[in-house]
């Protein structure tokens, strides 16, 4: 019998970051994670800050950081729009530490500063720590050493 697989496409403003057949996909979605398997029901979703895992039809995995953004489950195919999204193996390790530091540091200055100014800080530091987390991910996956 042969496997299933499920059409899958993620997509920023800016890229198409991953056209493929998978086979299965877990994402952060503001009601908790969750995984797609062939065959799910239909739904709409709103995706939050994190990491999303991918198993590809020839068995690889794939991590992929998301900022937010929706999925939708259809039949045979999956699409997310992502407000950014970024493969782990992209993500310069040194560059996301640096940036989260960046993000925490303003964190910490951010005494006097209004409910939208503390909202877009958050933003960034949820968006951060995602990259972090995928890029983390990504090197136990792979078997790499931490530096």
């Amino acid at each position: 019998m042969a496997t299933k697989i499920i059409k899958f496409e993620i997509v920023t403003p800016e890229r198409i970051v991953l056209s493929q057949d998978i086979m299965q996909i877990s994402v952060p979605t503001t009601s908790g994670e969750i995984t797609i398997l062939p065959d799910h029901i239909p739904l709409v979703s709103v995706l939050k800050p994190g990491v999303m895992e991918i198993k590809l039809a020839d068995n690889t995995l794939e991590v992929i950081s998301v900022s937010g953004g929706f999925i939708e489950v259809m039949k045979d195919k999956v699409v997310i729009l992502a407000d950014t999204a970024e493969r782990a193996e992209e993500l310069d390790e040194e560059r996301v530490k640096q940036a989260h530091l960046r993000a925490e540091k303003l964190k910490e200055e951010a005494h006097n500063i209004d409910d939208v100014q503390f909202a877009a800080m958050a933003a960034k530091i949820e968006k951060e720590m995602a990259r972090l987390h995928a890029v983390n991910r990504w090197r136990r996956l792979k078997g790499i050493n931490q530096k």
